[in-house]
């Protein structure tokens, strides 16, 4: 089972997030093999974190709920809050599968949290600039709850556009990058 976990920075916890850097890798560094995608979403400039994306296949939502609520971070007090969500991978890959690979353009998180009938479940057109894509699930996988997005785009407008953003109740766009411990 696929999940999608976006971890929300708390304001003023930069410091801690920091401190947290290594024991955080740590953590994720015992999840490689079951990482879809995974990165820091950023400030409009780039140059502060302000939320932590992993993509990952668990064997059901206790394990997804493990890996969210005992991250070093959370358990310290770095976020304020927690998207944890089924997931599917329509593109079939994971990031470093991604042919632009990761330094290549400005990759954006698009986030759809939805509001009825279904939408974009099919991957749009455009797929090049698709890094991970599909949509949010309940914990049965049964009911549509949104999209999630990694995508890079020349800029926040044309990463909206991958979702059709009449279909949500709210469409987010956060700045983001690969992540992963520096080689």
């Amino acid at each position: 089972m696929e999940f999608f976990c976006y971890h929300r920075d708390r304001a003023g916890s930069l410091t801690l997030r920091e401190e947290l850097l290594e024991a955080h890798w740590s953590y994720m560094d015992g999840y490689a093999a079951e990482m879809i995608a995974r990165g820091p979403t950023l400030t409009g400039d780039r140059e502060v974190p302000t939320g932590s994306v992993h993509v990952l296949d668990l064997p059901d939502p206790a394990a997804a709920r493990a890996f969210a609520f005992d991250e070093p971070g959370h358990q310290a007090g770095v976020y304020r809050d927690v998207l944890l969500r089924r997931w599917r991978n329509t593109l079939g890959r994971t990031m470093w599968d991604f042919p632009g690979g990761p330094t290549e353009g400005d990759g954006f998180l698009v986030l759809g949290l939805g509001a009825g009938k279904a939408t974009d479940l099919d991957v749009p057109p455009g797929r090049d600039e698709l890094i991970a894509y599909g949509p949010l699930l309940s914990d049965d996988g049964g009911t549509w709850l949104g999209t999630a997005a990694l995508v890079r785009a020349p800029d926040p407008a044309t990463a909206r556009g991958v979702l059709t953003p009449e279909r949500y109740a709210e469409l987010e766009v956060h700045p983001w990058q690969f992540g992963g411990r520096p080689s």
